[in-house]
């Protein structure tokens, strides 16, 4: 797509291309593996196939630019833009902003979004070595996006490296909240010594809700990467387009993405199936994230938390609580079980605090071209950021554990 020398560093160059398949995928994941943050998300297979399943791609309103650092001819920072059409897909809601751009006459698509589509999973997004690196791999995002004339970049559920560097750039902080479920220091024993952690009013309603689930005859079968079968596939992406059809939308990814999770992103994938007499009723899809230590044995190799991610749901009959087992019950389970250390719950939902998922700020960061629209945005998220340090302490007020 071109190169652009940064003013302030000549040995730099910033290059950006039109697809995942012009980085090589060696050198992206290696990057990507020295981070403090790193998700299986951001992988070079995860990102190709978004792409090559046209999930993610101008068609869908995602316009995939893979902006390149390389000094020397080495790859050496690294992230996943995209020119967004619309605000879908991103679980930061800018909406409002779109708006008031369209009642001044100005044009708010195409922006710059650097995100992972679809995924609203807290990790790193400016891949480099070095804060240095980080810092002018932001700034030439901004410069990028002015040389094309953008109404703004919005930079999504960054970690703290990549805050320090957006702010670096000059660009303004938006938190958010999500529902994290944290394993004890120590790690629970198995389940029922997690739910001995909690006040007895949630430990009753969390064997409640788990009594209704076996009492309607339905259990659960595990299955872990390459054990997943074609079958499993299959019925598990009945399940979860169903829930996308039953609110009225499309789902956002198609069965030849999760085909190629399954052929070269198996072992980041855990998926439970209920059954009742014998016959598959629900599943719920968990992304799994172990180490993060790559085999090479580089000296900048981060070691990274086991995490288990939420992501996907459905089912074809209704069963009191059977969300509830599936989504949350089930994993946290299967994660004390495996010496497991976070589980993240997703976007949104108060509801996951009465089942021990805690309050977690996550932070985005944005820059607008509007010097107008920048200086009443910037008041604005003053204003929000109060709101939710309010927020955040009122939740923890209604901390589901045993007070101290």
């Amino acid at each position: 797509m071109g190169n652009n020398r940064h003013p302030d560093a000549n040995d730099y160059v910033i290059r950006v291309v039109a697809s995942p398949l012009q980085v090589d995928a060696i050198q992206w994941d290696a990057l990507l593996h020295a981070q403090t943050d790193a998700t299986p998300f951001m992988q070079h297979a995860y990102l190709t196939a978004l792409h090559t399943s046209g999930c993610a791609s101008p068609r869908t309103g995602w316009s995939p630019r893979f902006v390149l650092l390389e000094r020397q001819g080495q790859l050496v920072g690294a992230c996943a833009l995209y020119l967004k059409t619309h605000s879908r897909g991103e679980y930061v809601f800018d909406f409002g902003w779109a708006n008031a751009y369209a009642q001044h006459g100005l044009a708010y698509y195409p922006k710059a979004v650097l995100a992972v589509p679809f995924t609203p999973v807290p990790g790193a997004r400016l891949l480099a070595r070095t804060a240095q690196e980080r810092a002018l791999l932001a700034q030439g995002l901004i410069d990028w996006c002015q040389g094309q004339d953008l109404s703004g970049l919005h930079c999504l559920f960054l970690n703290q490296d990549d805050l320090l560097a957006c702010q670096s750039a000059g660009m303004m902080q938006r938190h958010t909240v999500q529902f994290h479920w944290q394993n004890s220091p120590a790690g629970y024993e198995n389940f029922d010594s997690f739910l001995a952690s909690l006040a007895a009013d949630k430990r009753k309603k969390i064997r409640q809700e788990r009594r209704k689930v076996v009492d309607a005859g339905v259990s659960f079968r595990q299955a872990q990467g390459r054990d997943i079968s074609e079958s499993d596939w299959d019925f598990f992406y009945r399940c979860y387009e169903r829930t996308y059809l039953e609110h009225g939308n499309a789902p956002y990814l198609n069965r030849a993405f999760f085909s190629a999770m399954a052929a070269h992103m198996p072992d980041n994938w855990l998926l439970f199936t209920a059954e009742r007499a014998g016959q598959p009723i629900a599943t719920s899809l968990i992304a799994i994230s172990a180490s993060n230590i790559m085999a090479t044995g580089q000296k900048d190799q981060k070691i990274s938390e086991h995490v288990a991610y939420g992501r996907y749901w459905g089912a074809l009959e209704r069963v009191d609580c059977l969300h509830f087992e599936a989504c949350y019950y089930q994993p946290l389970a299967w994660c004390i079980a495996n010496g497991y250390t976070r589980f993240e719950g997703g976007a949104q939902g108060e509801h996951k605090l009465a089942r021990a998922l805690l309050p977690a700020k996550t932070t985005s960061a944005h820059w607008l071209a509007h010097p107008g629209f920048a200086s009443a945005v910037n008041d604005f998220l003053t204003a929000e950021g109060q709101g939710m340090t309010q927020y955040m302490d009122e939740l923890k007020q209604h901390s589901p554990f045993k007070s101290s």
